[in-house]
């Protein structure tokens, strides 16, 4: 079964490359890009939020109030916000370590989030999970990650329960170019083929793996949806940059699953701004290769351009919610560096769980 490209196929162009490589973003060929200028506000104004909060972790890193591994969204903000735009009350999400976006974009409390960042007492998993391993219940979030592709399998499962108990809910399991070499992401594709689980697949192809261009590391690099059709697993490739363009896809990927029809791959060409983590420097792409990026496709960006040109929204308008959005990532922030670490018993609980 051939991917479904969601990209116009314009002969002879060539999109933006660094030093190692990595296409920009083309246009993306939309069935139903219609948004409201309420879906247009709340996306800018989610997408914001996930963007401040970010920038924010960054400079509380830089200062030594979070410790440990730290990944950040920034730039791929318009895949979650997209998806979640699709998603119905008891859909679960379940991603890698690069999951502060998916947790606010679940409608996780930022201060919560963010004091879970400098392992404090009020922290979403008690300080004790920190920036790769958080989990929601409540806001059906099933955790960041630490090991790559490890959530790929448990995505299937909680796909499994939603098949089990006869509902209409759908997992969308999210994981990077770089974990889709893992041998049990095509494990998870036949189980979930067979059995025909209602599993979204979100591949969020930002096109470096930790430290190299996926294409100097991965057999069809720009084509990672391809590998589902030896599993008869429909898929599509996403303007990741665009969240119109991913909640196109997302409303065609859930009617898909939750009709019965089985799992089903998006893979969102993205792109991160900053390195693979706060420890990387990111020396294997170029600086103008980063700023074309930011420049051309920036999603964050393209919404406020909407706003403003179908007068849907004013510059006022816009720096209203922008300082709205910063006051809330103040607040967390402050939060997060006042409040109480946890306590040494903390060790003793939650080890084990009665089910």
């Amino acid at each position: 079964m051939a991917v479904k490209s969601a990209y116009l196929a314009r002969k002879g162009e060539k999109g933006s490359k660094g030093e190692k490589g990595g296409k920009g973003p083309k246009a993306t060929d939309l069935k139903n890009s219609g948004f409201s200028a309420e879906e247009e506000i709340n996306a800018y104004r989610d997408m914001l939020l996930i963007r401040r909060f970010e920038e924010k972790a960054g400079q509380l890193y830089g200062m030594g109030l979070i410790g440990g591994f730290c990944h950040l969204y920034i730039g791929q903000e318009a895949v979650v916000v997209g998806m979640q735009m699709a998603a119905q009350e008891g859909d679960q999400v379940i991603t890698s370590y690069r999951d502060h976006g998916h947790m606010l974009a679940c409608g996780m409390d930022p201060a919560g989030v963010m004091a879970e960042l400098t392992g404090r007492r009020g922290g979403i998993s008690k300080g004790k999970g920190g920036s790769m391993h958080m989990f929601s219940r409540e806001k059906h979030f099933y955790g960041g990650h630490g090991i790559v592709g490890a959530q790929v399998p448990l995505g299937a499962g909680l796909a499994f329960a939603n098949r089990y108990r006869g509902n209409t809910n759908v997992s969308m399991t999210y994981y990077g170019d770089g974990a889709a070499n893992q041998g049990q992401v095509y494990e998870t594709f036949n189980m979930a083929s067979i059995w025909k689980l209602p599993c979204i697949f979100v591949i969020e192809n930002n096109r470096y793996a930790m430290g190299t261009a996926a294409t100097r590391s991965t057999a069809v690099a720009e084509e990672l949806g391809k590998r589902g059709e030896a599993f008869g697993i429909p898929a599509e490739q996403v303007d990741g940059m665009d969240v119109r363009a991913v909640k196109d896809a997302a409303d065609r990927a859930t009617e898909h699953c939750r009709s019965g029809e089985g799992p089903y791959i998006l893979e969102m060409m993205t792109y991160r701004y900053r390195g693979h983590s706060m420890s990387d420097p990111a020396k294997y792409r170029s600086k103008e290769e980063v700023q074309k990026m930011r420049e051309e496709h920036d999603p964050i960006e393209q919404v406020k351009a909407r706003l403003l040109k179908s007068n849907r929204a004013s510059e006022d308008d816009l720096k209203k919610i922008d300082g709205e959005i910063r006051d809330v990532v103040t607040r967390a922030a402050d939060f997060a560096t006042n409040d109480p670490l946890p306590d040494a018993s903390e060790l003793w609980t939650d080890i084990y769980v009665n089910a």
